[in-house]
């Protein structure tokens, strides 16, 4: 399946091989292209335990979260004394000027029917209005305090302002599900269009405020359906200094599949960073195993000997959903492993759910194989740094303690005495690991992650045998990360190589693979920063490629839900769910409005591709009830639907949708070619015909001269026809190829800088369906003029989060959604070959 000659090629997204016995780097220094991602995958292990970097310079900014809350992760190097920061920054938490309701239940006025004109400014009259506690929004959800569950809200706070320094910086800190605006005094200083965020913070202009009167921030959001919520309030920068002040200087930063490396001058010593995600996906026990690595490596740059001490730290921010929840921090050891260990003292297992959620039960761990030379300490966030900064060593303040973040920030500490290091490099590695100890929630049951063997394998066995497997599993990971490398590039080109690259831990990381009660496969998809659903169907269908490139049992485990859901009679409707809840209870479908033909297409769509590429129909012979159901439904409703949604939902619902339509005829010929390989040839013949029938109806009916229209009933629209490219994968034959060719050419004339916009109504795009519509194309020159600017998108963004899918087409400015495994749908390319 994989070619065996690895071409190496001068661009940013580089494969590194293994050469020399003494280190994995490599010895050869390669310039390549001066060209960034928007944000580095730093650890990548589920949709819970995830870490980014979201600067150029590794130490530049924060590790964040991919919902864009801290999770500090903080490394340093001394040399001869002098330390260099080279990860991470300090960045003490914010102090409450205006609280959050995170930190109180601050109290304001609100309306839930649109205000008189004028409601934003200090003036208006709210007398009439209610009085109620912030949060508001969905009850038992977030920080609720005063219920909201109509369309939109008005909200009103009036404050004075306290004395505040001033040289202190002022911060507006804010959240929202899901459309918001707001205004201090009078002028809209936020508004977000179609996006939900969390603890989102925005440098305040001091200039708005009065600061010897009462101030007024008024704010609207409008719920687009699923959970809703409103909070803000302001917040001073804290008068501690950072400490870790003088940073490294990095030369080098590298993408590959499952690593993300960089290299760094630290004075007179060089020091190679790796971290290491090992989703190797004909592994799944290796897969699903909560560990990832952090890899070290440092040399002497002028030929002399030099006294190097390396130290990493993390803080319990990454086992919490909020800093003001209660957290325990101890140190232990479990064979030969020793580590620092952080959760909440609550440990609310499973009941928190949503989009912008973090978890807050189970236990963060930083480990590392014990040794004479390596230390793990548990203490004070500063005074951890301050003893490491003069001495190069570490004490624990204790083996347990308690605390509150907003009161003492604490850190799990590491150090490695490395010695005298000359020109024979020392290295190094720590883990980070999370036991979460019940992932998922499934139909009322709670079900243990996949590397448990249903409880039967403990976590400290688990840290032990990610430590006896470390270099093994570098090795494997080296190995697979230049066979996809290869194969991205022969298919596509060095930027289509690029985007697979950046795509493959972000598309996994962001599902959770566990097994149900009956022993079969859930692979289940968050849909982050988007509604927090749990196994979407119009989710998995753009990632599907990833899955059906390197291991259809894993696209399976996104199916399973959808069939299981049907099949046993908990959903009742003739067609497919939109999805089995919110992440991370998979109860059944949380959605507030269902996608009769998107689904129902997906599904049989999918079912075939699993059974093309595995060269027998048996997946779709155990549920060839479901399937039957959803084919004969999109018989009836697919050639022309009704006004629905799609799986581009944001646009809204809109009738006569010809890309819909070809996604049912799509499904329907999908099933007739199941039939066909079943041994079903009358049912194969009847599907199969309906199929090109109603592509005969469809040329008819779209047709809008030099290309096909965005529906059936408005001459002049266009659209992207990306559901078209199952008839050229899956070897259909219902469409003719000149249709897909003319469709080609049109977009060509479309494109503007960062991709070829969705359709006619806006400028905005997806980058998935971009190279879903490039891959019609007949020749890779026409695939890579298409994929180019969608590079450019990524690369030159200015919203510097985990790849989006949705973004502006002129300026490449995000519109929502980022971190989705959607991404995984740029490999679909390489299926053409498979």
């Amino acid at each position: 399946m994989f070619k065996t000659s690895f071409s190496r090629i001068q661009v940013f997204f580089v494969v590194v091989i293994a050469l020399g016995a003494c280190s994995r780097k490599s010895q050869k220094e390669e310039a390549g292209l001066k060209l960034r991602a928007p944000a580095y995958p730093l650890v990548t292990i589920d949709p819970y335990t995830s870490a980014w970097s979201t600067s150029d310079t590794l130490y530049q900014t924060p590790v964040k979260h991919w919902t864009g809350r801290n999770q500090s992760l903080i490394g340093a190097i001394r040399v001869d004394g002098q330390t260099y920061r080279f990860l991470g920054k300090e960045e003490i938490p914010l102090q409450p000027v205006l609280p959050t309701a995170k930190h109180e239940a601050w109290q304001g006025k609100f309306v839930t029917k649109a205000p008189a004109k004028g409601w934003e400014q200090p003036g208006f009259k709210d007398a009439s209005w209610k009085t109620g506690k912030a949060g508001f929004g969905t009850p038992n959800t977030f920080e609720t305090n005063t219920p909201w569950q109509t369309k939109e809200i008005w909200v009103r706070r009036e404050f004075t302002l306290p004395a505040v320094n001033p040289g202190q910086e002022l911060y507006l800190v804010y959240a929202h599900d899901d459309d918001f605006e707001l205004y201090l005094n009078g002028t809209q200083i936020v508004n977000t269009g179609n996006r939900a965020r969390g603890h989102v913070m925005e440098k305040l202009d001091r200039s708005l405020l009065r600061a010897d009167g009462k101030n007024i921030i008024a704010a609207h959001c409008l719920d687009r359906g699923g959970l809703a919520y409103v909070d803000f309030g302001i917040f001073k920068e804290s008068d501690a200094k950072p400490i870790f002040e003088k940073a490294a200087t990095q030369k080098r930063v590298q993408i590959t599949a499952t690593q993300t490396k960089y290299d760094f001058t630290c004075g007179p010593v060089d020091l190679h960073l790796e971290f290491a995600s090992p989703l190797l996906m004909n592994d799944l026990d290796l897969l699903s195993r909560p560990v990832n690595y952090v890899s070290y490596e440092a040399v002497s740059k002028d030929g002399q000997s030099h006294d190097v001490e390396v130290y990493f730290e993390a803080t319990p921010e990454w086992a919490v959903n909020e800093l003001n929840q209660e957290v325990e921090v101890t140190t232990g050891k479990t064979g030969n492993i020793s580590f620092g260990k952080t959760g909440t003292t609550e440990q609310p297992v499973l009941q928190k759910k949503g989009d912008n959620v973090r978890i807050d039960w189970g236990y963060f761990y930083l480990a590392c194989e014990a040794s004479e030379n390596r230390s793990q300490a548990i203490g004070d966030f500063s005074d951890m740094k301050q003893s490491f900064l003069k001495t190069g060593k570490i004490n624990s303040a204790g083996e347990k303690i308690t605390t509150l973040m907003t009161k003492a920030m604490l850190v799990l500490a590491f150090t490695d005495h490395l010695g005298k290091v000359s020109s024979t490099p020392a290295t190094g590695y720590v883990m980070l690991a999370y036991d979460d100890i019940e992932s998922i929630q499934y139909f009322g049951k709670n079900l243990k992650a996949w590397w448990t063997k249903d409880g039967q394998v403990s976590f400290d066995q688990a840290l032990t045998a990610a430590a006896a497997d470390h270099a093994k599993i570098m090795a494997r990971c080296d190995s697979v990360d230049s066979k996809i490398y290869e194969e991205a590039l022969a298919a596509g080109g060095e930027h289509y190589a690029g985007l697979c690259l950046l795509a493959y831990r972000q598309s996994i990381a962001a599902h959770k693979l566990v097994k149900d009660t009956a022993g079969n496969t859930l692979f289940l998809s968050k849909e982050n920063f988007s509604n927090g659903s749990i196994g979407t169907v119009d989710v998995t269908y753009p990632s599907a490629p990833l899955f059906l490139k390197y291991n259809p049992e894993l696209l399976k485990g996104m199916l399973n839900p959808i069939f299981y859901y049907t099949e046993s009679g908990k959903w009742t409707k003739p067609f497919a769910a939109h999805d089995v809840g919110t992440y991370p209870k998979a109860n059944g479908q949380t959605y507030g409005g269902d996608m009769p033909v998107e689904e129902c297409g997906n599904m049989l769509i999918l079912a075939t591709a699993i059974a093309d590429v595995e060269g027998k129909a048996d997946y779709a012979e155990k549920h060839w009830g479901a399937l039957t159901t959803w084919a004969n439904y999109l018989l009836e409703h697919g050639l022309d639907p009704e006004n629905q949604l799609c799986t581009d939902d944001f646009a809204g619902h809109f009738a006569h949708n010809v890309n819909l339509s070809a996604k049912a005829i799509m499904g329907i010929a999908g099933y007739g070619k199941l039939a066909d390989m079943l041994g079903k040839k009358d049912v194969a013949a009847k599907y199969t015909a309906e199929a090109r029938k109603m592509a005969q109806q469809w040329i008819e009916m779209a047709n809008d001269g030099d290309h096909f229209r965005l529906t059936f009933d408005q001459p002049g629209t266009w659209s992207q026809k990306y559901n078209l490219v199952w008839d050229k994968l899956l070897n259909l034959g219902i469409f003719p190829k000149e249709v897909l060719q003319k469709e080609i050419a049109y977009y060509l004339t479309k494109q503007n800088q960062y991709g070829l916009p969705l359709d006619n109504r806006r400028t905005y795009t997806k980058a998935d369906w971009i190279v879903w519509t490039a891959t019609l194309a007949d020749d890779t020159a026409t695939f890579r003029k298409f994929i180019k600017p969608v590079y450019g998108f990524v690369t030159e963004t200015p919203d510097r989060v985990p790849m989006s899918d949705w973004y502006e087409t002129p300026d490449a400015k995000q519109v929502g959604f980022q971190a989705r495994s959607v991404v995984g749908g740029y490999f679909i390319k390489m299926l053409e070959e498979k």
